[in-house]
Order: structure tokens, then sequence, then C-alpha cells
């Protein structure tokens, strides 16, 4: 996908420093396209030179693959007669901890430089900066050092998240049809279609989904499949059985192992008869999903976009604000329903990512991918959210989606 820029500093006496375990540390994954599980640096050298600081073993792999200058090994930067900060039982030598080791490399690695000072990103582990300062470099906090890089996704980006948002579509639309086309047990409960005579719990739609996304390469740390009341919780994952006649927040956000993006999407089913006032939140939280995917374009910033979200809810009688306490355990309608979170957030390598669609957030740019999920939550009824994938483009957004927003899924 190409090097993304990395905003190396014009300061002869400044290194840009990237640290930390690839699989963890997605700016650092962007930069260098390398998984792996050990620790790692990328500095941006003074001279312009790109330095990676790898372990011995992933060495000749990253050369072949890395799109950087120079790879180079902890041990190609011993520390010199005990330098302050060391560490080493032989007085000189780099630690045996590899965490500390791959600080010290890195430390000696930029002080060899010449550079008197390192500009860092926001993930810079404490153990590496506790490191520099040791060696007497100036440590430097850049916040917003790649943040802009990551958010405007390059058109190789969009393909990879375009390819999980379908696999997570495929995901959905087979939970929500398996659950509409269920038997309804004498209490009310769904039928299991596998397993005649047992309701159909919220764990096995979660155990077909995982099965669905790993067949399509994906995998998934959860999933959200929660009926009725407890979907009236935004974050509530579910359990147990699903009832007929209930809302059912069906809310997946894997990762499609071959690129590392994610996909996130949100429906929701109701099996048989179809409630008015779980009908009517539906309602509105469709016109303003629409109208935010509408504001999404440059130059509107992610609070004009959460604004379109609540301007819609307010002309229908409803708001953003928090239930009254304790009205998460109701079993039966409070009356109170409102809209609990963000309009959205930005999408890529992590599932949230900036920027926020909420008070505050920023202007949008080309390449923005983000999520934009309005929902209404009503305890001791339910919660309804609908969410869609959007890329910001020159001339307003591309909706990534295409699967259908409705209740009913028989």
């Amino acid at each position: 996908m190409g090097l993304p820029s990395c905003m190396p500093s014009t300061d002869p006496t400044t290194a840009t420093l990237l640290s930390g375990i690839p699989t963890v540390n997605k700016a650092l994954f962007r930069r260098i396209r390398f998984s792996a599980g050990d620790p790692m640096s990328l500095i941006d050298l003074p001279g312009g030179e790109s330095l990676l600081i790898i372990r011995d073993v992933e060495a000749e792999r990253a050369r072949r693959t890395c799109p950087v200058d120079r790879v180079a090994v902890y041990e190609d930067f011993p520390i010199e007669g005990g330098a302050k900060g060391g560490g080493g039982e032989d007085g000189g030598g780099l630690s045996g901890d590899r965490e500390i080791r791959v600080a010290q490399a890195t430390a000696e690695a930029i002080v060899r430089s010449g550079a008197t000072t390192v500009r860092a990103d926001r993930s810079l582990p404490l153990l590496v900066a506790d490191e520099l300062t040791r060696r007497g470099l100036e440590v430097v906090c850049d916040r917003d050092l790649g943040v802009l890089d990551r958010r405007m996704k390059t058109p190789e980006e969009v393909e990879a998240l375009r390819a999980a948002q379908a696999i997570t579509e495929r995901a959905i639309e087979t939970a929500c049809r398996t659950i509409a086309q269920c038997g309804v047990l004498a209490n009310g409960e769904l039928e299991d279609p596998d397993h005649p005579g047992e309701a159909l719990t919220s764990e096995r739609v979660m155990k077909l989904l995982d099965a669905l996304l790993d067949a399509h390469n994906c995998v998934s740390p959860m999933h959200i499949v929660a009926c009725g009341p407890q979907g009236a919780d935004c974050h509530q994952r579910g359990s147990g059985p699903l009832r007929t006649g209930e809302p059912i927040i069906v809310d997946v956000f894997p990762t499609h192992r071959a690129s590392g993006y994610h996909g996130d999407c949100t429906r929701v089913v109701v099996h048989g008869e179809i409630p008015e006032e779980v009908s009517a939140m539906h309602a509105v939280v469709a016109e303003a999903k629409a109208a935010a995917i509408a504001a999404c374009k440059p130059g509107a910033t992610g609070e004009d976009v959460h604004r379109a979200t609540l301007g819609v809810l307010r002309a229908h009688g409803y708001d953003r604000h928090h239930p009254p306490s304790g009205a998460y355990d109701a079993t039966e309608p409070t009356g109170w329903c409102g809209m609990t979170h963000g309009t959205g957030h930005g999408i890529g390598l992590e599932v949230h990512e900036p920027p926020l669609l909420d008070d505050k957030g920023p202007e949008l740019v080309v390449g923005d991918a983000l999520t934009v999920e309005p929902g209404l939550y009503a305890p001791g009824l339910g919660g309804i959210r609908l969410e869609d994938m959007v890329v910001v483009t020159a001339s307003g957004c591309e909706n990534l989606n295409s699967l259908h927003e409705g209740l009913s899924w028989a």
C-alpha cells in the first residue's frame, strides 16, 4: 500500500520516532507494513534516512519487505563503556529484557546520529521515553504526529475497508435472517433451528457469526447480539434466549486477516410483529443516519455531522442524554428514550480511530473513513442502532454499505 508520509523533522538536531510492537501499535504497522510480536523502533534520522531497529530473527524478512532505508538489529547498537542507562550486566551491553534492549538500542542509535531531540507520537512507550531521557535526549510529544496521515486513507486502504465491510454485512444478514425465520416456543422464546425444542440464544448467534467470519478470513474479539431490554444499554453484548416481538441489535466489527482493516456495521431485527414504539424509533434513527451521512463532506466537522443527527432526533422529541440511575435494570418500559453516545468514529487498522463524530469533532478531510451510527435506547423496551461505513470524497462521501436497514428479515 506504499509508505505513508512519515512527516520527518526538518530540524537537523531532531529525530522522529515510532516505537512499539506492530501487532499492537497500528501507527507503527501502517508505516512499515510488517507484522511481528516483538518490540522495534522506526527512526527518521536527521539526515533523512529511515532506520528500523528490529529483533535479529526478523531482520532478513524485514529487509525484504519493509519500505525503509536500513534495517538493523538491537545488537548493532551496543552501549559503549557502561554509558548511563545501559543496564546490561556486562556494564556496557544491552539488557536481557527485550523491551529494555530495544529502548537502549534506539537511544544509542539516536545519540550516534547527532540528534539531541526526539519527536515522538502519542503511542511512544514510557519505557522508551525513559531510556531516551536517561541518555540526555529531549523527548517531545507531537500529539498530531501521524494522526492526519492515518485518517487520509489511500485508495488501497479504502478497498481493504470495502472488502472487510462486505464480509461484515454478509455475517449480519445471515444472523438476522436466521433469527427472523425461527419458530417460537410456548414461552415466546425463539426456537433454535439446529436444536428443536431449545431456545435460540445470543451466544449461539455469536458462534454462528464467528464461524461465518472465520470462513471468510475475518476474526472478531466479540459481537453484540442484544435482545429487548439488553439492547437499551448500547454496549451490552447480549446473553440468553432471544424473544419474538422484541428488537435485537446485531453489531459486528471484525478484522480482515488479509489486510488488518476492520468492518463495522449494525442492524436490528424483530422476529414477528413489530411493536409500534419500536417501529417509530427505527424510523427516526434511519432518518438521523441519512442526515448524518449527507453532512459528511470535506470542510464539515465531526461536530457538524453529530449536530445533523441531533437535529433529527430533537425534531421528533428525542435528545442525547443518559437515562436515570438504575434504568438499565428495568424489565418493563420506563418511558425514557434517547441517544447515549456520539454519532460515530473513524475506522481503519483499529475499529476506533480519529476523528470522532461528536461534540468538538475536527474538520473532515478527503479519505476519512467513518462509521455513522445513531441510535435510540429505551430502558425496559430495547434499542435501535443503525450503522454504515462511509469514506469522505472530494464531493461528499461514499457509503460502503448496501445491506438493507429494515426491521423485517424473513
